[in-house]
Formats: C-alpha cells, sequence, structure tokens
C-alpha cells in the first residue's frame, strides 16, 4: 500500500468513527443537559455553548480525553495491562455512579462493534477480560484503542472522539428543542477553538495528573435518574 492509499484508509477511519451513524451507544447521552432544559436552565444558545465549553476544558479534556491518549499509547505499543491501568484509573476518577454505568454501556458498545469490524486480538482480549471483570471497558479507553487498531494517529483519534462529542450534544439539544440544524452546525464550527486547545491541554497530561470539576454539571446528571420524564441515558 502506498502513502496515498494509506492516508486514504486513514480518513475514510476518521469518518467512520466520528460518524454519528456509527452505532456506539453516544447518542443516547445527554451528560446533564436534559436535566439543565427540563429546570429551564439552559434555554439559549449562549447558555449551551457556556455548558459545552465547560465540560471540554473542565472535564473532557482533562480527563476523558487524558485518559483515551494514554489508551491509545499502550495499545499501540500492545501493552493491554497498561489499558487496563488508564481504564482503572479513569473508573477512579469518575465520581458520579450514573457516569459511570453510560461509560460502562456505551464502552462496550463500541468493543462490541470494533471486534465484528476490525477482528483484531487486542479487541478480543480486551472482550474477555471484560466478561471475567478485569476491565471496566469505559468508553473513552476503548475509543483510544480502537482508533489505534483502525490505523488512525493519535491526533485523528482524539479530534474524532471531541468530535463525536460535541456533535453527539448537539444532536441531543435538536431532540429537546432547544437548537436547530443550521444553529448546530455554526455552533459546531464556533467551538473549533476550543476543540483544538481541548487536544492540545490532554497532549501534554500525565495520566496521574487527570482531574475535572464541573459540579453544576455533576449534580444535573445525578437528578437525571429522578426526572418525570427523559429522552436519554444520562
Amino acid at each position: 500500500m502506498n502513502n496515498q492509499q494509506s492516508a486514504i484508509k486513514q480518513k475514510l477511519a476518521l469518518m467512520q468513527l466520528s460518524d454519528s451513524f456509527f452505532p456506539s451507544g453516544s447518542y443516547t447521552l445527554s451528560h446533564g443537559l436534559e436535566s439543565f432544559v427540563q429546570q429551564h436552565k439552559i434555554q439559549q444558545t449562549e447558555d449551551l455553548i457556556a455548558f459545552l465549553q465547560i465540560l471540554l476544558h473542565n472535564k473532557i479534556a482533562t480527563c476523558d480525553l487524558v485518559a483515551l491518549i494514554h489508551a491509545y499509547r499502550a495499545s499501540a505499543a500492545n501493552d493491554l495491562e497498561m489499558v487496563k491501568q488508564v481504564d482503572a484509573q479513569l473508573f477512579t476518577q469518575t465520581l458520579i455512579a450514573t457516569t459511570r454505568k453510560t461509560q460502562r454501556q456505551s464502552g462496550r458498545a463500541l468493543l462490541m462493534v470494533a471486534q465484528s469490524t476490525w477482528h483484531h486480538q487486542q479487541l478480543e482480549l480486551l472482550e474477555y477480560d471484560r466478561l471475567v471483570n478485569q476491565f471496566y471497558c469505559l468508553h473513552p479507553v476503548v475509543f483510544g484503542v480502537v482508533g489505534n487498531i483502525a490505523g488512525l494517529n493519535e491526533i485523528d483519534t482524539s479530534l474524532a472522539f471531541l468530535h463525536g462529542f460535541v456533535s453527539g450534544l448537539m444532536g441531543a439539544a435538536i431532540r429537546l428543542g432547544i437548537l436547530g440544524h443550521l444553529q448546530a452546525q455554526q455552533i459546531l464550527l464556533q467551538l473549533a477553538p476550543d476543540i483544538e486547545a481541548a487536544y492540545y491541554t490532554a497532549f501534554n497530561m500525565r495520566l496521574d495528573e487527570m482531574w475535572s470539576c464541573t459540579p453544576a454539571i455533576d449534580l444535573a446528571q445525578m437528578r437525571h435518574p429522578r426526572l418525570m420524564s427523559r429522552l436519554f441515558a444520562s
């Protein structure tokens, strides 16, 4: 395979992983947005942008994406013990029980789809470890492994994850009736600098430096199971 063919293969894998059509279960998550909407705390576009920026800078960039990058590097080194260590560290850092549950559910869904798509030994071994309760199977960790196996480089894997996260929340906002499709595209473009900054933040962090600080959003996610009606799992 020449360089051009390899580049095309990587770009196609990037589009596949970042596409909302990819059935990882992420479309079922609102990350607390549904709670805020029902409480009338997010009604304007500016409120939604602020919500996304807080999540990107104070949780995704400093926690989830750090785990993803270290899982990617461990997978690239064929070090599944390190992958499981990253998974355990992220589980410890994820304090909200609902978030841990949804991260595991979407991680299992991603691992199942990836196994049937790429047929790689690492995925089979991680599935076995999950079945014997030696792998939590959190979504960012699985995504990092899958990105490596799909032939993406580290930055493309990270950007696919970030794009999927933001576009998934855009879809949630549309389904909740606070955003239109045209506005969603405008916000995606507006958030490009925040997405870039999130990657560079995570790129420079060690695994033991992971942190998150989104107390209002955490409380919204904790209230979510008690909502009278729910469209989303979180």
